[in-house]
């Protein structure tokens, strides 16, 4: 098997859901994406056309008039059309699966170059007709004389058109435990007694941490200004997410969110629905040298998916370390970076005391000892999805593309990318410094 290299990364801003680009089709912030990673190679398209192997992106909302996402991306950012394309869905690891798939197949020298990312249009995701409304437009389709359509418009369920069934909310929804993404989180906060006061500082620091960074200037290379079409008057230059001003007091006067009665999770200590796009390029040795051998951000050392209850998703992460770490040799404590999705500060905190118990790996992965203590500092440490933003089929390319940027910026040796999977999943890859 050959090496895998992340040779380089960009994404669009980050922005809430039903904001700056909510008028966006997933498509075209894939195509932006792509089309300014293609730019900053610094080698013609037509050239570049023929040394990309394959454009895989992961999508979850499969817009109607994009169904393979990917291959509509690479077409319209002007990649030629011999070229295989092909989308991924593992819901919050749709962009992590690219990744993966993308680092298995230049490791195999399948091909030598690819493109992977993520996209989402997550304010765009529809409303459907629910089973009512749709029969009554069967029975219209079929009518075949004026009178019949009369007698069929005089049934219109107006109670059942204003009714529809809500896409985001069903996605959002396991099918199998029934729970809602923020029922799963609380009962990792009831479980491991992570208390409202500990959330919400957590949710602070992601804000402080985003903004921060925001500041000094740490996502110019990761993040490419937007401009807002149709009139492209305005350009979104950073994610829209991280809040100036927000504060515990603010944090602290938000109900709960899921459980209304009991619970403690809000939308203030939990990721907003999110709009975004991220594409990263991978390749094996003889892909850098096809390149022009520039000098990669990252060598992937190893990625790993595992499996758990889907009532208790929000683990995940300690799952799929687990898992990686037996595959690679590697401790969690050799990682200089750690980037863990923030789906809700109750998750992230669960995770952290999961890794450091040593009975939850004796009962949970078969281990004799815990995975380790994480130090906080090395996790997220330019705030994560609280703050920034959770587009859920782009933000597996992005922990992978801030983890390696993050561990250039410091000069650490190792880094780690990991998230949980809504339907009781885990993902993780792992970075090493070239």
């Amino acid at each position: 098997m050959k090496n895998a290299y992340l040779v380089s990364g960009i994404r669009t801003p980050f922005a809430k859901a039903g904001t700056d680009l909510k008028n966006i089709h997933a498509g075209e912030l894939g195509r932006f994406a792509l089309s300014e990673l293609l730019s900053r190679t610094q080698i013609p398209l037509g050239d570049l056309g023929k040394l990309i192997g394959e454009v895989i992106i992961g999508n979850t909302g499969t817009p109607s008039d994009a169904a393979n996402i990917s291959r509509v991306v690479a077409l319209q950012a002007g990649l030629p059309g011999h070229m295989s394309a092909y989308t991924v869905h593992r819901n919050c690891a749709s962009g992590m699966e690219a990744v993966a798939q993308a680092t298995l197949k230049v490791q195999a020298g399948e091909s030598d170059v690819i493109v992977a990312g993520g996209t989402e249009s997550m304010t765009q995701m529809p409303l459907f007709y629910n089973a009512q409304a749709t029969a009554f437009f069967e029975r219209l389709m079929r009518a075949k004389t004026m009178g019949d359509r009369l007698k069929v418009m005089a049934s219109l369920p107006i109670k059942d058109f204003l009714s529809p069934r809500i896409a985001l909310a069903e996605g959002l929804t396991d099918p199998f435990c029934g729970l809602n993404m923020g029922n799963t989180a609380e009962i990792l906060a009831k479980e491991f007694k992570i208390s409202r006061l500990e959330q919400d500082t957590f949710a602070l620091e992601s804000h402080n941490k985003a903004l921060a960074a925001q500041e000094k200037g740490f996502f110019k290379d990761e993040v490419a200004a937007y401009p807002i079409p149709p009139k492209y008057t305005q350009t979104l230059a950073a994610d829209s997410g991280p809040r100036k001003g927000q504060s515990m007091e603010s944090l602290t006067k938000l109900k709960p969110y899921f459980d209304k009665k009991w619970g403690s999770v809000t939308v203030g200590n939990a990721c907003p629905i999110t709009d975004g796009a991220a594409m990263v390029l991978i390749a094996n040795e003889e892909g850098l040298k096809k390149l022009g051998s520039p000098k990669p951000l990252a060598k992937i050392t190893g990625y790993a998916f595992a499996g758990l209850e889907p009532e208790r998703m929000g683990l995940g992460p300690v799952y799929a370390t687990h898992k990686l770490l037996n595959k690679t040799g590697a401790k969690l404590n050799d990682f200089g970076v750690v980037e863990i999705n923030e789906a809700f500060a109750a998750q992230v905190l669960a995770c952290l005391l999961a890794f450091d118990s040593d009975s939850f790996a004796k009962d949970k992965l078969g281990r004799s000892s815990r995975l380790g203590t994480l130090d906080r500092s090395r996790l997220n440490p330019q705030g994560g999805a609280i703050a920034i933003g959770h587009p859920v089929g782009c933000t597996g390319t992005r922990l992978v593309l801030t983890a390696a940027l993050q561990m250039r910026r410091t000069k650490v040796e190792k880094a780690l990318a990991t998230l949980c999977i809504g339907g009781g999943q885990g993902g993780a890859v792992s970075l090493e410094a070239v």
